[in-house]
């Protein structure tokens, strides 16, 4: 069991930075793949970034590649998404997101545990 709780989003202008944290407690989280997700109003949830148990592995949407990085440390059980470069379209509740297994998913079903979400605004 693995309980995920995000902090870090706010109002930032577009071209800002923020870094989200995603806290886990219980003892699986090292061995937990996590991604990050984000649902703006009247859409639906999106893949944000993704990165194996270890921190090998990564991934990103192309809608963020070269602005937002993943990041994790197992030794203190929280995972990180630095946004820098904001814009509007940014704006959205994010989520943070974890599964037992050593692959990397881009798709919402395949986590089993979820935060609460923490927004972030991007005002232009």
């Amino acid at each position: 069991q693995v309980q995920l709780v995000e902090s870090g989003g706010g109002l930032v202008q577009a071209g800002g930075s923020l870094r989200l944290s995603c806290a886990a407690s219980g003892r699986t989280f090292s061995s937990s793949a996590m991604g990050w997700f984000r649902q703006a109003p009247g859409k639906e949830r999106e893949f944000v970034a993704a990165i194996s148990r270890y921190g090998s592995r990564t991934l990103y949407a192309d809608s963020v590649k070269g602005r937002f990085t993943i990041s994790r440390d197992n030794a203190k059980n929280t995972g990180y998404l630095q946004m820098n470069s904001l814009k509007p379209e940014d704006t959205a509740v994010y989520y943070c997101a974890a599964d037992q297994t050593i692959a990397v998913f881009t798709v919402a079903s395949e986590y089993d545990y979820w935060g609460q979400g923490t927004q972030v605004t991007v005002s232009s």
